[in-house]
């Protein structure tokens, strides 16, 4: 293990040297050699050989022609699992409110259902009768909301307004080295033909305006512009569009994914 650490540092110390591939490779197989070792009857990685091995790929992706012990999409899973629980692991639960049992909810729900006429403040105030503090946004939030008439689908929308429509939306893109990148797609919904397409680290509403000013020409913008609700679309976004004479539509609140772009 001494002489495991002793070659780690020094393929770190020769780095812009053109030999250090050949030897990342060599490590790569005296650390398999080290594993078949053991005598085992089953070869059985530990942690620190997946580390090491993971660590290796990530500085020279070709070592997978070097790998025999293991499959290379092995190895790439190996990879996508550390992503995941690096990326679990930042975006963990770090405190905020408490959440409300679900007794009390569905309470919430039966008094409201069962009492169309009473609102979020009497129900509220029943509550507080009973011992159980709530707020009364809270109490509106997990009330039974009764059924609207639905509305014209998106498809009938579409099919009547796609000649003067286009729409666009980010999405995100994970590099080898835990890095995100954001996609912009704009597609225009007459033809369905893709006007612009663009790859940043920094999706600012200043660089949204500028592709939709590359995407469409001064005389050829749409009359709708459709999005999602992502902060990113700021008031560079929304002005650049007003001085092009396009209507900005962004989708409703709490919809989930928009499917803005799949669906056409």
């Amino acid at each position: 293990m001494f002489g495991l650490v002793v070659r780690l540092f020094l393929i770190l110390r020769r780095l812009l040297n053109r030999c250090a591939r050949r030897e990342a490779e060599i490590l790569v197989l005296r650390q398999q050699l080290v594993v078949l070792n053991r005598k085992r009857p089953r070869v059985r990685l530990r942690n620190i050989n997946r580390l090491v091995l993971v660590w290796l790929y990530r500085v020279y992706p070709s070592i997978l022609d070097a790998v025999v012990i293991v499959k290379p999409e092995t190895l790439l899973r190996w990879h996508r699992r550390g992503f995941r629980a690096y990326w679990r692991w930042k975006s963990g639960w770090r405190g905020g409110r408490p959440k409300i049992q679900k007794e009390i909810r569905d309470l919430i729900r039966r008094m409201s259902s069962e009492n169309h006429l009473r609102g979020a403040p009497r129900i509220h105030g029943e509550l507080l009768m009973l011992g159980i503090e709530l707020a009364q946004s809270t109490v509106a939030k997990y009330m039974q909301r009764p059924r609207e008439p639905g509305s014209q689908g998106w498809k009938t929308f579409l099919r009547n307004h796609a000649a003067g429509m286009a729409s666009l939306d980010l999405f995100v893109m994970r590099t080898i080295s835990f890095r995100l990148l954001y996609g912009l797609v704009i597609l225009q919904h007459g033809r369905r033909r893709l006007a612009r397409v663009g790859i940043t680290s920094n999706p600012t509403g200043e660089w949204i305006a500028g592709q939709v000013t590359e995407a469409f020409p001064w005389n050829g913008a749409p009359q709708y512009l459709v999005r999602d609700r992502d902060r990113a679309f700021w008031s560079d976004y929304t002005r650049r569009i007003r001085a092009m004479g396009i209507r900005d539509h962004p989708t409703a609140p709490r919809r989930g994914r928009t499917h803005t772009l799949s669906e056409s």
